[in-house]
């Protein structure tokens, strides 16, 4: 049995805190095989039923990018025009992509047409095929900030652009584009918070007890 000591259990609480959805990216090339190594941890994550819906799309050909990055630009625009006054000034400052920058592009989603787990958990809450994505995307997150990569979610896109753009099931459920690459900063702070969009609240104000 493998035993967790304090010492353990704070350095993980550090990787937590120090966590980031990263927008600017150095262009230093990611090693051989690290998107590889995140996807491996990420199919580590807990799923309902063991269905493992999680599907992983690597990003590389130069073409397809570049239709991402088209399809962020014009849902990026529609965002800001659905703002007014200083929030809309704020919002235009704001950098929420990192997508010209990062050396890694991977796109993430669920298959809600498979039978692994046999619909295990699934009857009530079909939901949860969803969940158990964003969960192997929270481990994945982890251990790339644990390698001293940074990993954005960009969630500013059309999925159904992204289906067509990639070419992937009409049954695979788009979740997430992820930017990886190594960051220009690091800091234990949201970037949002520093620019005054939002706040983190405490755990208290979240918490309910019956």
């Amino acid at each position: 049995m493998v035993e967790f000591d304090d010492t353990f259990r704070q350095h993980l609480r550090e990787l937590f805190v120090w966590r980031r959805d990263v927008r600017r990216f150095r262009a230093d090339p990611l090693p051989d095989g690290a998107i590889d190594r995140l996807i491996e941890t990420a199919c580590l994550s807990p799923s309902v039923g063991l269905s493992q819906p999680w599907r992983f799309v690597i990003v590389d050909d130069a073409a397809r990018r570049r239709a991402v990055i088209d399809d962020f630009k014009a849902c990026n625009a529609d965002a800001l025009n659905s703002y007014a006054g200083e929030r809309a000034a704020r919002y235009a400052t704001l950098k929420l992509s990192g997508l010209e920058q990062a050396p890694g592009h991977l796109a993430v989603f669920a298959d809600k047409a498979s039978d692994t787990g046999h619909g295990l958990g699934r009857a009530t809450m079909p939901e949860t095929t969803e969940y158990s994505v964003v969960a192997a995307i929270t481990a994945m997150w982890l251990a790339a900030r644990a390698e001293g990569i940074g990993l954005g979610w960009v969630s500013i896109l059309h999925p159904d652009r992204i289906h067509a753009i990639l070419d992937v099931p009409d049954t695979w459920k788009f979740i997430a584009y992820l930017c990886i690459g190594y960051p220009e900063v690091e800091c234990d702070r949201p970037e949002l918070e520093q620019a005054k969009w939002e706040q983190r609240r405490g755990a208290e104000e979240f918490t309910l007890q019956r």
